[in-house]
């Protein structure tokens, strides 16, 4: 998600988690993807990302 240069965005100092989160809200939202569906997808991204993590 792109920002207006001149203007300053409160996200724009906002933690990287955040940014992610309202970038893929965005992405979710704009694609009219079922709530349900969403969390189920993301639960499953959650395993995933959990499994790379303790191969660390």
């Amino acid at each position: 998600m792109t920002t207006n240069s001149e203007s300053p965005s409160p996200l724009d100092h906002a933690p990287a988690e955040v940014k992610l989160a309202v970038d893929l809200i965005y992405l979710l939202e704009s694609n009219d993807i079922d709530p349900n569906v969403a969390l189920k997808a993301l639960k499953m991204v959650e395993t995933d990302l959990q499994k790379k993590i303790e191969k660390r």
